[in-house]
């Protein structure tokens, strides 16, 4: 399997223009979970010639050929991530928009035990988590 975003989709035989190479490399440097806005900005930062609607675009075929995946955190904005990173579940701070990533052992066998006792072979999950940060 290919190990970079721009690997991956040109074994998928994705064309690939100048500037979405741009904006698969600064999908690939990112290590936090932008909006396609923010990718914008970042993008336009490298090319001053790329545009919103080429994000966009960019963006929805990435996704529709498996490459990224979409994530909504409730507060209005489609976020974007590396559909082959490792398995991590996240944890939204509600005040800050904040994600934090995570994995533990404990609720990822929870799960497995959940879905057994259901009579199912568990084969993916997401696990979104909200909550604000405690005082004191």
């Amino acid at each position: 399997m290919a190990d970079t975003i721009l690997e991956r989709c040109e074994a998928k035989g994705l064309r690939l223009t100048g500037q979405r190479r741009v904006i698969a490399a600064v999908l690939e440097d990112a290590d936090d979970h932008p909006d396609v806005e923010e990718l914008y900005a970042r993008a336009s930062a490298v090319d001053d010639g790329i545009s919103l609607a080429t994000v966009y675009r960019t963006v929805k075929l990435f996704e529709e050929a498996g490459i990224l995946e979409k994530l909504d955190f409730r507060d209005g904005r489609a976020r974007y991530e590396d559909a082959e990173r490792d398995h991590h579940d996240h944890l939204i701070d509600m005040n800050s928009g904040e994600v934090i990533e995570f994995v533990d052992a404990e609720i990822e066998a929870l799960q497995e035990k959940i879905a057994e006792k259901l009579g199912y072979e568990l084969k993916g999950h997401r696990l979104e988590l909200y909550g604000v940060r405690r005082k004191g």
